[in-house]
């Protein structure tokens, strides 16, 4: 699943950019990867980590600064863990 990384020259998701975190280009394409995921539909951790191609830890570390930033919740009463998007901060703009 390599559409994700290979978006036109890198146009990161809004919602990657934390206010309080050091925005490191690394870190806003991890960001990215899961916030596009989670655009489409709840998932758990290791759900982001296999459509992301990402680590489980990485997937974990992101997850937990997007949730200090109210840009993602986990839904706790669900087993298995869900993530979703709260649907704050910047909206992407979409081309019609």
């Amino acid at each position: 699943m390599m559409l994700l990384i290979k978006m036109a020259k890198l146009a990161f998701h809004p919602n990657a950019y934390l206010m309080n975190t050091r925005n490191v280009k690394r870190g806003l394409i991890s960001r990215t990867r899961i916030l596009f995921v989670l655009e489409r539909k709840n998932a758990t951790a290791s759900i982001l980590a296999k459509e992301s191609e990402l680590s489980y830890n990485v997937v974990l570390h992101h997850l937990h600064l997007l949730e200090g930033e109210r840009i993602v919740s986990g839904v706790k009463k669900e087993k298995p863990f869900l993530w979703k998007s709260t649907g704050l901060g910047q909206q992407s703009l979409t081309s019609t």
